[in-house]
């Protein structure tokens, strides 16, 4: 299981990251039509920006 609270991930720039790369390739595998394949990065990206963005407890 992934813990968006630890360390690692407080650079705001590498959590940006690691929710636009599934949804980058959601969008790729949608425009060649693999309907499956962007389903399933698109539901991934949508995770990881529940984790990073809405459920993260900020350490300020």
């Amino acid at each position: 299981m992934i813990d968006p609270d630890a360390p690692m991930f407080d650079p705001l720039w590498l959590r940006m990251l690691i929710v636009a790369l599934p949804l980058l390739m959601s969008a790729y595998e949608f425009a060649t039509g693999s309907v499956f394949w962007g389903a399933l990065f698109g539901g991934v990206g949508g995770y990881m920006f529940h984790l990073f963005f809405l459920a993260r407890v900020d350490r300020s």
